[in-house]
C-alpha cells in the first residue's frame, strides 16, 4: 500500500523536465563567507566580506587592466612541443591536449598589449589552470618576446605569475627559461623601461627564482602564497621551525621582498601610478 497517492490534476512538469538548482550561484571563500557570484564578480573576484582574492586568470585580469578589456595578443598560438618524449601517468602531448581542451588556452601564459589607463601597456599573464602554471619553453619564450616587444615599442612591461614552478615534462629546457627571461629583462632594465611584477596565489618554485622577482617593482595581492620550495622541504633543509606564515605576501612585504600589496580593485590605479612616476609623465586620474 503506497503512502501517498499523487494528483495529476495542476501539475505540468513531469519529473524527468524538472532541473536541479543551476551550480556555481555561490561561492563560499576558505574562512567561510558566502557571496553571490555576480556579486563576486562585480567586486574584481573578492569576496567583499572578508577580503579573500579568489583565483583568477588571465582572461579576468586583461579585463582589469586593459581599457574596455581591449588588447592585442601576441604570439596567441605558440604550443610546447615534445622534445624529451617525457611520459609520466600520461604521455606529455595527451597531457597538453587535455589542459588545451580543459581551459581553452594553448599554454600557461598569455601576451596581450592595450591601453591601460589611455596609455600602452604589455601585459603576460599566468593561468595556473593550465598544468598548474608551470613555466616550460613556451612560457619563457611569450615572456622573452614580451619583453623583446616592450623594447621596441619602448614601452613597460607587467607580468602576472601564477604558478607551481617549472615545467616538470621537459627537465633542463624548463630550468633554461629562468636565465632566458632574466636577460630580457635585464635588456629592458638597461633601456630604462619599467618593469612590474606582480605575484599572486601562488608564485612558487623556479618562477619565483627568475622573473617573479626581478620587478623594478614587485607587488602582491593579499594573502597571496609566495616562495621558492614548500614548507616541508625548507624545514627538512634548514632543521628550524619555520614562523607561521613565512611564505604569506604580507610577510615578504614586512621582511623587504615585495615593495607594496594592493587589492585588485586597486590594481590599476597603482600599476599605472608608478608607471607614470618611473618614466616622468603627468599622473592620470
Amino acid at each position: 500500500m503506497s503512502w501517498f497517492k499523487r494528483k495529476t490534476k495542476g501539475i505540468t512538469t513531469t519529473t524527468e523536465e524538472k532541473k536541479d538548482t543551476p551550480r556555481g550561484l555561490w561561492y563560499k571563500s576558505p574562512t567561510g563567507k558566502i557571496v553571490d557570484t555576480e556579486e563576486l564578480e562585480k567586486n574584481f573576484y573578492v569576496s567583499p566580506e572578508d577580503g579573500y582574492h579568489v583565483r583568477i586568470g588571465s582572461k579576468e585580469y586583461f579585463e582589469i587592466l586593459f581599457d574596455d578589456n581591449e588588447f592585442k595578443e601576441l604570439d596567441a598560438n605558440l604550443e610546447s612541443k615534445d622534445p624529451l618524449k617525457f611520459v609520466d601517468t600520461k604521455k606529455y602531448p595527451d597531457r597538453l591536449k587535455s589542459a588545451q581542451e580543459k581551459t581553452k588556452l594553448k599554454d600557461a601564459v598569455r601576451v596581450g598589449v592595450g591601453k591601460s589607463k589611455g596609455k600602452d601597456l604589455v601585459v603576460a599573464c599566468m593561468d595556473f589552470a593550465f598544468i598548474g602554471g608551470s613555466m616550460g619553453s613556451v612560457v619563457g619564450e611569450k615572456i622573452a618576446r614580451a619583453a623583446d616587444y616592450a623594447l621596441k615599442k619602448k614601452l613597460p612591461l607587467m607580468v602576472i605569475s601564477k604558478s607551481g614552478g617549472a615545467r616538470m615534462m621537459e627537465a633542463a629546457l624548463s630550468l633554461m627559461q629562468l636565465a632566458k627571461t632574466s636577460v630580457k629583462l635585464a635588456q629592458l632594465a638597461d633601456a630604462k623601461l619599467p618593469y612590474i611584477s606582480l605575484c599572486t596565489d601562488p608564485t612558487t618554485g623556479g618562477t619565483t627564482a627568475s622573473f617573479a622577482m626581478l620587478g623594478d617593482i614587485n607587488i602582491s595581492e593579499p594573502g597571496a602564497l609566495i616562495g621558492f620550495a614548500g614548507p616541508r622541504i625548507v624545514k627538512d633543509t634548514t632543521g628550524k621551525d619555520l614562523p607561521e606564515g613565512f611564505q604569506s605576501a604580507e610577510f615578504l612585504l614586512e621582511h623587504g621582498f615585495l615593495d607594496f600589496i594592493t587589492v585588485r580593485n586597486e590594481l590599476k590605479n597603482k600599476v599605472n601610478q608608478y608607471i607614470d612616476l618611473i618614466m616622468n609623465q603627468p599622473l592620470r586620474a
